[in-house]
């Protein structure tokens, strides 16, 4: 069984991300469950999305511990949501640091080294400037499809199921951006 968590902020185009992935396991052959869970997404707040497939799927939850992939588009959220990878489980996460809103109103600061702290407890994590490469495709509202083509490298479906999967998910207006967004994640 493949567990995968889709962790972000509000905006972030976590949805689209689970949706693409979700898709991918379906015409790949697996049954597929899917569960979101909204924090104040629309105000920049915390999103979670699970995705699990395999032969027989009965639950789409993950608990702590269970999480093969952690998919993370910010690199805060990955740090929240740590604990929910498994001890040889992988991080793929975005270098971007998005402020919640207790940094913004001035409570609180934004932790420091972020990423040194994760590699210290997790030994398979990708960490890279996913808005670089959504930027370099043509906006940057492409981040979720650069850190997809991130994943989609390190599953075992093959490379043009995903690829489909994003022509018939996409809006045919934004089809080539995401493609391109999609080349560079999977080359990172």
């Amino acid at each position: 069984m493949s567990k995968v968590m889709i962790v972000g902020v509000g905006g972030q185009g976590t949805l689209l991300a689970s949706r693409i992935i979700g898709n991918v396991a379906i015409k790949a052959g697996y049954d597929v469950k899917v569960s979101e869970v909204h924090g104040m997404s629309q105000r920049g707040g915390s999103v979670v999305t699970y995705v699990k497939y395999d032969d027989k799927v009965y639950s789409p939850l993950i608990f702590e511990g269970e999480a093969d992939f952690l998919l993370a588009f910010e690199e805060l959220e990955a740090y929240r949501w740590l604990p929910y990878l498994k001890k040889d489980g992988k991080l793929i996460v975005n270098t971007q640091k998005m402020d919640p809103m207790p940094v913004i109103t001035g409570a609180m600061e934004y932790p420091e080294n972020i990423i040194e702290k994760i590699q210290a407890k997790v030994s398979n994590v990708t960490a890279f400037d996913a808005l670089s490469g959504a930027i370099e495709a043509g906006t940057v509202k492409a981040v979720n499809v650069v850190l997809i083509g991130c994943f989609a490298k390190n599953s075992d479906v093959d490379k043009q199921v995903w690829i489909d999967v994003i022509k018939e998910t996409v809006p045919p207006k934004f089809l080539d951006i995401n493609l391109k967004a999609f080349e560079i994640g999977y080359n990172s």
